[in-house]
């Protein structure tokens, strides 16, 4: 088949021409957090050398992914979607209104979900760490802001499910879809 014939969907209409968004890093990242963290949080009290090994790889993933947001392509960067508070309030205002308009990259809610993420998974994995040391071994305080953390971080996950099911509908775009593929319609 040749690649005009590749292009063309039932029909006889070309589908709508797509950009490269996410590059092969971000949607590895974004796949393998989701899935260690839940591996993480199953495991919490039931398998301590898995739960600690998912605990360590999800902290260097939050690592590689921060360096990330100042040194990779530009719709990874911070610089790309992290938004005022303000815009972020307004964007959200409009998503409720189903007027918010749409990014190619990350939207101002999904730029201050990225932030609150990582910020939450850094404090779950510094707490993590810091009950293996000899100094915080058995501390309760820090057990309980650990699991406060992690508790949080389920909580923002179940928000950011939900933005993306709200901006998939909103303009009609598969985001999930996008965040396997790294593609997103161009307009």
């Amino acid at each position: 088949m040749s690649t005009l014939n590749d292009s063309i969907e039932a029909g006889g209409a070309t589908p709508p021409a797509t950009v490269k968004v996410w590059d092969p890093f971000v949607r590895v990242f974004h796949w393998s957090l989701a899935t260690l963290f839940l591996v993480a949080y199953l495991t919490a009290d039931e398998i301590e050398k898995v739960h600690i090994a998912a605990g360590y790889t999800i902290a260097a993933l939050v690592a590689l992914r921060i360096v990330w947001g100042f040194v990779g392509p530009a719709h990874a960067r911070f610089s790309n979607f992290v938004h005022s508070p303000r815009a972020t309030l307004s964007y959200l205002r409009d998503v409720a209104l189903l007027r918010a308009p749409r990014y190619i990259g990350h939207n101002p809610a999904g730029g201050a979900m990225i932030v609150g993420l990582l910020v939450t998974l850094t404090g779950t994995c510094i707490t993590g760490y810091m009950m293996t040391t000899e100094a915080y071994w058995g501390a309760k305080t820090v057990e309980e802001i650990h699991e406060v953390l992690a508790n949080l971080t389920v909580g923002l996950v179940i928000f950011h499910v939900l933005g993306v099911l709200v901006a998939s509908f909103e303009h009609r775009e598969n985001l999930v879809k996008a965040m396997i593929t790294g593609r997103k319609r161009r307009r």
